[in-house]
């Protein structure tokens, strides 16, 4: 009995969404939709998570405004930096830039009770930033990252003559993930009796789910039984319910001895049915196993 018709008399299947809660983002690279309205309101996550690009080019916008903010300010002190420019805003600012990294070249320092003052405020200020942007520095090196790799597709292809669907992992560092675990759900939207859109999750069983020691690649499988969520479904059902596929892998890296996290998901148009992957784990003369990454997303028709 399909899904469908356990639950018929239950719930109901409804059009997907105009805002999804699963959406795939720039190729391979999954995400879930945001919920916060605006980065200040978890900071710190967001400065963690950013890429280094925008971590280090924000650091340095943030660096300059302070000193052109500084740099104003001391050109409302008329003569209070000594062997400067009247009115000179480059001065004023590398000044500014000697100060806030306590330099102190001896060219130019301050006169005037209101520029001492200043130059305390912003050494004081640049105290702060430097041991923020030293605390933030460590965080992003020291946070573990998976670097884990999934198969861009996900087949439906018989094995042990009932079908499965199969889809690759391979672990990128050379090391290993220790007690590597997977965990597969699939989605579909639904609607009560009662007209209360729901996002379902369904557990898909695995014929492995562990692995003591994950360093190389690793096909992952469902078999779709009568037991399955997936069982009865066609390409066209699981496109009606907004069908997704998600992938969970947790382990403990042995290289930081911290536990990672990967995730990805699957969309209706990533599953390939009657289709294999091709092999890409070889073995060398002297007995070595390799894997041959660039075959790794590849696939081959097979109408059995």
């Amino acid at each position: 009995m399909t899904r469908r018709r356990r639950y018929q008399a239950q719930f109901k299947k409804s059009s997907p969404p105009s805002k999804p809660l699963l959406t795939k983002v720039k190729g391979s690279k999954n995400k879930l939709l945001q919920l916060l309205e605006h980065p200040f309101s978890d900071l710190y996550h967001w400065l963690l998570v950013i890429s280094w690009w925008q971590f280090l080019g924000l650091l340095s916008l943030f660096y300059f405004a302070i000193n052109v903010a500084f740099a104003l300010a001391y050109l409302t002190t008329r003569g209070g930096i000594a062997n400067a420019e009247p009115n000179s805003f480059i001065d004023a600012f590398f000044f500014s830039v000697q100060s806030l990294s306590t330099i102190g070249y001896g060219a130019m320092y301050p006169q005037t009770i209101y520029a001492q003052i200043l130059v305390t405020f912003e050494v004081l200020v640049g105290l702060l930033l430097v041991a923020m942007a030293t605390g933030l520095m460590f965080a992003r090196f020291a946070q573990p990252r998976a670097r884990v790799l999934f198969s861009e597709v996900a087949v439906i292809y018989p094995f042990n003559r009932v079908p499965t669907l199969m889809f690759r992992v391979a672990n990128q560092r050379d090391n290993r993930i220790i007690e590597a675990r997977i965990q597969v759900s699939f989605l579909a939207n639904e609607v009560s009796p009662e007209g209360i859109e729901l996002r379902r999750f369904y557990n898909l069983p695995l014929l492995r789910s562990e692995s003591p020691s994950f360093a190389l690649s690793w096909l992952v499988m469902h078999p779709i039984d009568q037991s399955s969520p997936l069982w009865g479904e066609t390409p066209e059902s699981l496109a009606q319910c907004d069908a997704s596929i998600l992938i969970i892998l947790t382990g403990l890296d042995e290289t930081f001895s911290s536990t990672i996290h990967a995730r990805y998901i699957y969309k209706v148009s990533d599953l390939l049915w009657s289709m294999r992957f091709t092999d890409i784990l070889h073995k060398t003369d002297d007995g070595n196993y390799y894997i041959d990454y660039k075959n790794f997303h590849d696939v081959i028709s097979d109408p059995q």
